[in-house]
């Protein structure tokens, strides 16, 4: 989490490779941290099943929870919208 903090501050859209088998806690963490930005998690990129899930940090780790992924992930999270 301490991690994911840091790269909070970053400015642009984070890309962050994933393990399937860690993705589960990873994106609990990521609901702390990032609470209510957009976030997508895509999965075998460039390959014939391509697949995108998108939504909070909170909300892809519900669906992950309940469907456990395989093969390669990437988590992508969009930056902090400034108030304006």
């Amino acid at each position: 989490e301490r991690r994911l903090r840091a790269l909070a501050a970053l400015p642009g859209t984070l890309v962050l490779y994933e393990s399937p088998h860690r993705l589960a806690a990873m994106l609990l963490q990521a609901a702390a941290v990032f609470g209510e930005r957009p976030a997508a998690v895509a999965r075998e990129l460039t390959k014939k099943f391509e697949e995108y899930r998108r939504g909070t940090a909170a909300e892809l780790a519900a669906w992950f929870a309940a469907h456990p992924p395989k093969g390669e992930l990437v988590f992508l999270v969009g930056p902090e919208e400034k108030a304006g």
